[in-house]
């Protein structure tokens, strides 16, 4: 088992396994992980963020302080274990990091800088850490902390051990105001105490997203860089850490520039670079920046190539017509992708960042008053031009500063935007403002300050908006099948050919070899398992339809039953659901849209469990945002939706679930195995998140937080004969089989190695995907007729395998061979030439040979 481990060092890992550190699993409990993880085949683990965080906090993006390793966790110590445990197994460690926010915490204490801020203001040597508009409310931060206004709030405050207090909070007082009455010293401080909901339109600090209790950090300042960083780069001087993993790039006002010194200084205190990615999500068609000095991204990318390969076009559209057909949404709402889009970037950027579009709309006065040319622009104009400009950027941001001129694509996706956003004047004079705020984005108009500081911005607020509206809102809103809107994923065009695939894995392999490749992640709105389930729904909408049958069905009873039973109607106009006596199965959802999405869920989970579908289908109802939202919750329509959850998908004996029956179990066991087998032997580096190893059906977090339970003994059992017992062993079987593989061979699939589509012959050839992974630079394969006889490893999946079964079968459709001996590591089969696929897909439907 040892025999094809090396040292890990500054070379890219062959894989990784991604575990969720918290204090329900420290460092210790990723220890007792590693044997286990080793004997999986992994070259690394990828830990999230490790450096101290909010008190509690399952995820760690939440930092208080980068001088120190989180205690919660095992502290430095603990860490400094884990490296070893590791490093004994043949392991590296990959650390998340997060440069862009950290906590605002409760007590405020915890994140000294941000005391030390509050308390000196801009005095503060820690003032240049944050992005603060010190001209706005006199020269005070906001702290939109109150759970009402402020005078409604006052007998809450209280001064104490030389602080203002407000229940879990704790902020410092300015010196010489400790004896102040109450209004006074409030006055006397340098920050204010606001109403939470005054975040929307009065915050003056930069934050993450929409996340008022994650304030950004300026690390494109050298010292507030050296200051974050110097922890991290102590560990890696150290051994301790391999590789990073950066956090949300696309909050930073340079991107480009923090990667650049992070590589230096990486390379100053490692003697040599490591493997680093970035979580940088691509728009359809975009593509990463080709000078940034990473390996690549996190992955999200192949996500989206690989879940398209198991939806079926003709199915989708078919399930798209019932949707709308049941649902019946308004286009803008639902009905259409573009539109829905469309309409949520209008109201987030309007409403949830119009506090960040002020703040653009004051530099671009200051840019304008600097010269005459721009000078008659009036800030009702330029907030119009810059909100239309917003919403209609089809990827996260641009990549642009006065230093230096911005690239073909962002100037011309700028371009684009500015002639379809003068539509929003109706005076042709007064449109001619997009067309100055165009320029102030790409960096034309100066090099000033306030220029400098109007490019950063909009591409930062950029990048929030399309995080806020599209992953979301507009994620939630478009339902047709949930397990395209995911993130990277195109939800209004995710079916992907094999033709596609194949040249975004060639392109990956020659632009970005080690790149990272995920299925799930802690940010996925459903693990992989979930969403290969949902896709098989496209292969039989007609089985789908049968469900929504049954719940019309359903719902018909809910209502007679509604109108016969004693009860008070509820302001609304409805019957209040704690008034209502109604059979069991019978509640009716409050609208199609729940009960759709509901049925999604509950059908992708592939279970009736209350405990997860409940708070999954209630963040959904309040992402969405179209009868209830996370700051203006509807508890009626809430307790609606909690009734019909526990009475319809919660329900076993619901006869919605008879109507789909096993429909979905074969072509779900087929897309899960051939997503997981397609990103194991891709090019790049796969993440495995934990947990996805055995059958992992999990919804969004905290559903996909809960701690893994690492199963050795099934490892055992199979290294040693024993026959898979079902889809979670099947799992195992062929992760194991790949990432050792993998590990054995890395000529085969790191950077040198050579990727080969391989076309299969006959009638049902659509549904195989297979490809070549061969020693590129060794000679025994690559880019060409995958030559020679010296190596290599053939995948080959199923896809779309209920219509295959439909049509037939394979009906003598051969998967044409490299020349030579081949053996499938699942099932010790061998096979030359053209192998007949209902042969080679007999016991599985997916396949991994070796040259024998």
């Amino acid at each position: 088992m040892t025999s094809d481990r090396t040292v890990p060092g500054s070379a890219a890992p062959t894989a990784t396994y991604r575990l969720q550190l918290q204090p329900a699993f420290p460092f210790e409990a990723a220890g007792a992980a590693v044997p286990y993880l080793a004997a999986l085949g992994v070259s690394h683990l990828h830990l999230s963020p490790v450096l101290e965080a909010r008190p509690g906090s399952t995820h760690g993006y939440d930092v208080v302080d980068h001088s120190a390793v989180r205690a919660e966790l095992g502290g430095e110590e603990g860490l400094c274990a884990l490296a070893h445990t590791a490093r004994t197994h043949g392991l590296g460690l990959i650390v998340d990091i997060v440069p862009n926010h950290m906590a605002v915490p409760a007590p405020e204490r915890l994140n000294r800088p941000l005391w030390e801020v509050l308390k000196d203001g801009p005095a503060s040597p820690y003032a240049r850490w944050f992005d603060i508009d010190w001209g706005r409310h006199c020269g005070k931060v906001l702290l939109p902390v109150l759970g009402g206004p402020l005078g409604e709030e006052l007998a809450a405050l209280r001064v104490a051990d030389g602080a203002l207090r407000y229940h879990d909070h704790e902020f410092p007082l300015r010196a010489g105001t400790e004896g102040l009455p109450l209004p006074e010293l409030l006055d006397r401080q340098w920050y204010r105490l606001g109403w939470w909901r005054l975040a929307r339109t009065e915050l003056n600090y930069r934050r993450f997203f929409t996340i008022s209790e994650l304030i950004a950090v300026r690390v494109e300042d050298p010292e507030v860089f050296a200051a974050t960083h110097g922890k991290l780069l102590e560990l890696v001087r150290d051994g301790v850490i391999d590789g990073l993993r950066v956090d949300h790039p696309d909050g930073l006002a340079d991107p480009e520039g923090y990667l650049r010194r992070l590589d230096r200084e990486v390379r100053a205190a490692a003697g040599g670079g490591r493997w680093t990615v970035v979580e940088k999500i691509l728009g359809r068609g975009e593509r990463l920046p080709a000078h940034w000095p990473v390996a690549g991204t996190t992955g999200y990318d192949a996500l989206h190539h690989i879940d398209g390969l198991f939806v079926d076009p003709a199915g989708l559209a078919e399930l798209t017509a019932q949707y709308r057909g049941f649902a019946a949404p308004p286009e803008d709402l639902g009905g259409d992708w573009p539109a829905t889009v469309r309409r949520a970037a209008r109201h987030v950027v309007t409403h949830e960042l119009a506090a960040e579009v002020e703040r653009l709309v004051r530099a671009a006065v200051r840019i304008c008053a600097a010269e005459p040319r721009p000078r008659d622009h009036a800030p009702w104009a330029l907030r119009t031009a810059i909100r239309e400009l917003l919403v209609r950027l089809p990827v996260y941001r641009p990549y642009a500063s006065p230093d230096t001129p911005p690239t073909r694509t962002d100037a011309e996706m700028l371009i684009q935007a500015a002639g379809d956003a003068r539509a929003a004047f109706a005076v042709r004079e007064e449109a001619r403002v997009v067309f100055t705020v165009r320029d102030a984005a790409l960096g034309r108009l100066g090099d000033g300050p306030h220029h400098r500081d109007f490019c950063a911005r909009f591409a930062q607020t950029a990048a929030a908006l399309r995080a806020k509206s599209v992953e979301d809102t507009a994620f939630y809103r478009y339902a047709p099948l949930l397990s395209a809107a995911e993130v990277g994923g195109d939800p209004g065009q995710p079916a992907v050919s094999p033709d596609r695939f194949h040249a975004f894995a060639a392109r990956l392999r020659t632009d970005w070899p080690s790149t990272g490749t995920v299925l799930s992640t802690h940010d996925t709105k459903r693990s992989a398992d979930v969403r290969a389930r949902l896709a098989a729904l496209t292969e039989c909408p007609d089985r789908w339809g049968r469900l929504l049958e049954a719940v019309a069905v359903a719902a018909t009873a809910a209502a007679e039953v509604r109108e016969t039973a004693p009860g008070t109607v509820a302001a609304s106009g409805t019957l209040a659901v704690s008034d209502t006596v109604a059979a069991p199965g019978t509640a009716a959802a409050p609208d199609a849209h729940v009960a759709w999405t509901a049925w999604q869920t509950a059908v992708g989970l592939g279970s009736p469990d209350g405990e997860r579908l409940v708070p999954a289908v209630l963040k959904a109802v309040r992402e969405a945002g179209l009868r209830t939202t996370w700051t203006e919750q509807d508890p009626a329509y809430e307790d609606e939706v909690a009734a019909f959850l526990k009475a319809g998908p919660c329900d076993p004996d619901h006869p919605a679930w008879a109507a789909l029956g096993g429909a979905l179990d074969a072509p779900a066991r087929a897309n899960a195995l051939g997503a997981a087998l397609l990103q194991l032997t891709m090019p790049g580096v796969p993440d495995l998140y934990m947990g996805t190893e055995h059958t992992y059906a999990a919804l969004v977090d905290p559903d996909n937080r809960r701690p893994p339970e690492p199963r050795p003994e099934l490892l055992a059992r199979l290294d040693a004969g024993r026959e898979p017992d079902g889809p979670s062993a099947e799992k195992l079987l062929l992760t194991a089989a790949a990432l050792r593989l993998r590990r054995r061979y890395p000529q085969w699939f790191g950077p040198s190695g050579g990727y080969t589509p391989l076309a299969a012959e006959g009638p049902a050839a659509a549904h195989c995907v297979a490809f070549l992974r061969t020693d590129c630079e060794g000679g025994d394969g690559g880019d060409g007729d995958g030559g020679g006889e010296g190596g290599g490893a053939v995948t080959a999946v199923t896809r779309l395998s209920r219509r295959l079964a439909e049509a037939g079968g394979w009906r003598g459709t051969a998967l044409v061979l490299p020349p030579g001996r081949w053996r499938d590591l699942l099932t010790g089969r061998t096979a030359e030439g053209a192998d007949p696929l209902s042969e080679l897909f007999d016991r599985f439907p997916v396949a991994l040979l070796i040259r024998s």
